[in-house]
């Protein structure tokens, strides 16, 4: 049976990834392509329903994204959030207006068309048996005149036809954003058009997916060669477990341990790679050439492509011998996920240049891209490393930004600077996991600025480093609000940290959400 597909249009709007999970939390597959594409893909494999995303245009500009009436004219169910709404309207022969004022934030949303009588929920079948609510809305331009053949079924104060539907040609529209939390029946109203609309099922099994892939890559890669460049994070890692269920001892891996990681983590996650699934994995100890490349240098984005660049050098070197080792290498195994996908696309082969004529790679190697996980983002990753057995620490594991504690310790890097933050942040984190708030808390961890501060220990002066603490909550990583820690808790890790931790005089705790400021400082 060919597996059911909703085909999400993105027209640049920030919520497209958003959009996707709530589709794929209802159980159901779904694929997110540029409206670029849209016919295309819809021509090429019709799916069973199609979402147009939000988007940071005006329709009445010349250079706005569209889509062809036809496109309207398939009997493929449509729904259009916000830009796709009002795209909807205007080339179906609707009209879309600018009002003095927009509406931004949790707006009432009332039943019916303007003058309708109220009632307790809304009509017609995208909001059938949903109650009157607030719902979020981020739009200037709105629909004034619904296109011939719809109806309007909610309105709010300055937008008349907030929700519009045409059932006869399974064309629905809202100009608020289902997708975030802040619309309290969002859920409710893409199940009714997954499920009711559209006659999708929710059987999408990310343990079935897991099978799935292992004899695509089974059958893909046969009796040849793979090559993994693991990094000790959720993805890579996941990917080289599910491969090597698939392929074997014709996986081999390259764990390029940079000295950044947190305390006792490279460790930790050579035993599970060894030990527990018996990967054939080269762990090569490079911390003293990365704190070479480091020395001196301040500015965070050139720390970053620093790191980058020599985690392709020494990977490009340790592939090189086991060239030699082994033989040829057909394919480079990725732990890409589905945003690294929408957001830069890959394509299905990559060249990787030696950066040096002795110990490297030969020229030009091309391998074939093996992406196992790129359709999957990073909660459904974690879902099939359980589903593979993969212990709970690692699939678990908090986000680490890859250039890991350089980004974190401020200012230059050095040796000594990260004793001192992988302490602090080790008793942060055990502190939490004792108060028993690891598994609440969306992100924690400790950041060593690049201040020093007076203190007094006994009778001595005392100039030391501040450390800051940052903890968040989110529910999908897009904003996120700082974590409203209990102050014993707070004050048991300040202090620990403060008396156990040689170098540290102060302790502050970030309060700062997101926006206005990042989760990570650098």
């Amino acid at each position: 049976m060919e597996q059911q597909r909703i085909l999400i249009v993105d027209f640049g709007g920030q919520f497209v990834q958003l959009i996707a999970r709530r589709v794929r939390e209802a159980k159901v597959y779904c694929e997110i392509v540029p409206y670029e594409r849209a016919e295309e893909e819809v021509r090429k494999t019709p799916p069973d329903g199609i979402i147009l995303s939000g988007g940071p245009n005006s329709v009445y500009l010349p250079d706005a994204p569209r889509l062809p009436a036809s496109f309207f004219d398939t009997g493929i169910p449509i729904l259009g959030l916000c830009y796709g709404a009002q795209l909807m309207a205007q080339i179906l022969g609707g009209s879309v207006s600018t009002p003095d004022r927009g509406e931004n934030g949790r707006t009432p949303l009332m039943p019916g068309p303007r003058g309708a009588q109220p009632g307790a929920v809304y009509p017609g079948h995208l909001m059938h048996g949903i109650a009157v609510d607030s719902c979020w809305m981020t739009h200037m331009d709105f629909i004034d005149d619904i296109p011939e053949g719809f109806t309007i079924t909610a309105h709010t104060g300055t937008c008349p036809a907030a929700v519009m539907e045409n059932p006869a040609k399974k064309l629905y529209a809202v100009q608020f954003h289902p997708e975030v939390s802040h619309t309290p029946f969002g859920k409710d109203l893409f199940e009714n058009f997954l499920f009711e609309i559209c006659g999708c099922k929710p059987d999408w099994i990310l343990s079935d997916f897991a099978l799935e892939q292992m004899q695509a890559i089974k059958a893909k890669v046969g009796d040849r060669k793979v090559l993994c460049a693991l990094s000790g994070g959720v993805d890579s890692s996941v990917a080289a477990i599910l491969t090597q269920k698939a392929v074997g001892d014709n996986l081999r891996c390259i764990f390029v341990d940079h000295g950044l990681m947190r305390k006792n983590e490279g460790d930790q996650v050579m035993d599970v790679y060894t030990r527990q699934f018996d990967l054939k994995v080269k762990r090569v100890d490079a911390q003293a050439r990365f704190l070479a490349k480091l020395a001196g240098v301040v500015d965070p984005e050139r720390k970053r492509k620093i790191i980058g660049e020599e985690f392709i050098r020494v990977f490009e070197e340790e592939a090189g011998k086991l060239f030699l080792e082994c033989g040829t290498f057909d394919f480079l195994l990725q732990g890409t996920i589905y945003p690294d996908v929408v957001e830069s696309g890959t394509s299905t082969s990559a060249t990787i240049k030696s950066h040096h004529n002795v110990g490297g790679l030969p020229e030009d190697v091309e391998f074939e891209l093996l992406e196992p996980l790129r359709m999957l983002f990073k909660d459904e990753v974690r879902q099939v490393g359980q589903a593979l057995g993969m212990p709970e620490e690692i699939v678990r594991r908090q986000p680490f930004p890859g250039p890991g504690l350089a980004i974190r310790c401020l200012g230059e890097v050095r040796e000594d600077k990260l004793c001192i933050l992988r302490e602090a942040d080790w008793i942060f984190r055990e502190e939490l996991a004792r108060a028993g708030l690891d598994r609440e808390i969306w992100q924690y961890f400790a950041v060593l600025t690049d201040l020093r501060t007076v203190g007094v220990t006994g009778d001595f002066r005392t100039y030391d480093y501040v450390i800051a603490l940052r903890a968040i909550t989110s529910t999908d990583g897009m904003t996120a609000d700082w974590a409203r820690i209990p102050y014993p808790v707070l004050e048991e890790a300040s202090k620990r940290i403060v008396n156990e931790v040689s170098g540290v005089g102060r302790v502050v705790y970030d309060i700062t959400s997101k926006p206005p400021a990042t989760v990570e400082w650098e």
